[in-house]
């Protein structure tokens, strides 16, 4: 069986845009390794649906959120691929990890949250420096609802401050940028592959 993986794009630019996302561009970077290992991705661009605030799996009527967790939970890899935007990840990026926070409290009978077994990984591209601040504020949240971080599970890309040059317009993707989208992709694949096979041990094993 093939593996699964869902990406979340958090860019603040909507599908129909005419401009061109730098994370939409990582997170092809991403596919394309990961395919390599067997990984079959699915897209989701965040900024296209309802989600509405809170942090329970459903907000009730209009809100996209629960077909969106299904899909999280039907994949065995998440990855989280935000722009910067003044030092932070994006407000849709942290509205969907606000949302997972209900993970905290949805266990199976064994006290494994449903998130258990997961692996997660992210992506962040912006034109200012911050992505080790940026990618540490996904690994700790990502951790806390229940998915379990590879090694070297980041692949950045930051402009130079106060410049105009995004991700998207290079002509040629960087070295650099390329070999950690080939770790992330080889160490996401392998994790994710053993705890397919098998399970986290739950309270009594």
């Amino acid at each position: 069986m093939p593996l699964k993986a869902l990406a979340l794009n958090a860019t603040l630019k909507t599908s129909d845009t005419k401009d061109a996302s730098s994370t939409d561009r990582m997170i092809g970077l991403i596919d394309k390794a990961m395919s390599a290992y067997g990984v079959e991705t699915e897209v989701l661009r965040l900024a296209d649906f309802n989600v509405k605030p809170g942090v329970t799996s459903d907000e009730g009527a209009g809100d996209d959120w629960p077909d969106i967790r299904a899909k999280v939970l039907s994949s065995d890899i998440l990855l989280m691929a935000t722009p910067i935007w003044l030092g932070q990840p994006s407000s849709v990026c942290k509205r969907a990890l606000e949302r997972m926070d209900a993970f905290l409290d949805e266990t199976d009978d064994q006290g494994r949250m449903v998130s258990y077994g997961r692996v997660a990984a992210v992506a962040v591209v912006g034109n200012e420096d911050g992505a080790h601040h940026v990618s540490a504020e996904l690994y700790q949240a990502l951790n806390d609802v229940g998915f379990t971080i590879p090694a070297n599970a980041v692949a950045y890309w930051v402009g130079e401050a106060m410049g105009s040059t995004n991700f998207v317009d290079l002509d040629r993707v960087p070295k650099v940028v390329t070999t950690a989208v080939d770790m992330l992709a080889r160490n996401t694949a392998h994790l994710a592959g053993l705890l397919k096979a098998k399970q986290y041990p739950g309270e009594g094993d």
